[in-house]
C-alpha cells in the first residue's frame, strides 16, 4: 500500500478544513493531532490554500499527513501538490485530476456515488474513492458497493459523525472524512481547542472499536 494511503488508513479519520482562518489553522491541526486525527484535508476553495498547506506541512512534518480537498481541475491539483499536499480529493470524478496526481506520485480520490463512477475512477488510477455525499445514501449504500467492488478502498464523507462512523467502518470503509461534525469553528473562535481535541478523540475511539469488532 502507498505510504500516504497507509497513513490515511492508520488514522481512520480525515479532518476536512474548509475556509479555516489563518490564525486558527495550526491550533486546530494540533488539537486534532492530540485527539488522534493525523490526517487533514484543506479544501482548495480556502483563501490562500497553498500558503496554508505549506504552513501545516512546515509545522508538523511527518506527524500529520496533509492534503487538499474540493479539487476540480488539474491546474489546482498541481498547484496544491507543489505547495506540499500529499493527497488530493475531489467531490466528483475528474480524470484529469487523477492523471495529474499519478504524474506526481500523489494519492488521489475522486468523489463517487455509484459503482460505475467508482470503477471509472479506480481504472483511471485513483487510489481510493470518496463516497459523497454519504448522508444522502448511508452506510447500506457503501456496503452494497463494497460487495462487488471490494478491491476499491472507500471513504464516506458528508454527514459522518461519531454517532454513525462505526456503521460506515462496519460497511467496509477504510476511513471516514468529517468536517463540521469534527471541527467546531465556533469553539476555535473562543479559543476552546480542547473541545476539538475531545471530538477528535471520540471519533478515533469509535473507529478503533469498530475495527476491533470486525
Amino acid at each position: 500500500m502507498n505510504e500516504t494511503l497507509s497513513r490515511l488508513a492508520d488514522t481512520g479519520v480525515v479532518a476536512v478544513l474548509r475556509g479555516v482562518e489563518a490564525d486558527q489553522l495550526i491550533e486546530i491541526t494540533e488539537a486534532l493531532r492530540e485527539g488522534g486525527v493525523t490526517a487533514v484535508e484543506i479544501t482548495a476553495d480556502t483563501p490562500d490554500v497553498a500558503g496554508k498547506l505549506g504552513e501545516v506541512t512546515g509545522s508538523f512534518g511527518d506527524e500529520v499527513v496533509v492534503g487538499t480537498g474540493t479539487v476540480l481541475d488539474s491546474e489546482t491539483a498541481r498547484t496544491t501538490l507543489m505547495a506540499g499536499a500529499e493527497f488530493v480529493v475531489s467531490p466528483s470524478l475528474h480524470e484529469d485530476v487523477i492523471e495529474t496526481c499519478n504524474r506526481y506520485g500523489a494519492v488521489t480520490a475522486p468523489g463517487v456515488m455509484t459503482p460505475t463512477e467508482a470503477i471509472r475512477g479506480y481504472e483511471a488510477g485513483a487510489d481510493f474513492v470518496k463516497v459523497f455525499p454519504a448522508k444522502t445514501v448511508g452506510p447500506d449504500h457503501l456496503a452494497a458497493m463494497k460487495g462487488p467492488l471490494g478491491q476499491i478502498p472507500m471513504m464516506p464523507t458528508g454527514g459522518v459523525g461519531p454517532g454513525n462512523a462505526a456503521d460506515y467502518i462496519d460497511a467496509g470503509a477504510f476511513a471516514v472524512g468529517a468536517g463540521g461534525a469534527l471541527v467546531d469553528y465556533d469553539a476555535a473562535a473562543r479559543g476552546d481547542y480542547d473541545e476539538i481535541t475531545e471530538t477528535a478523540r471520540e471519533f478515533t475511539r469509535v473507529v478503533e472499536e469498530a475495527r476491533a469488532n470486525d
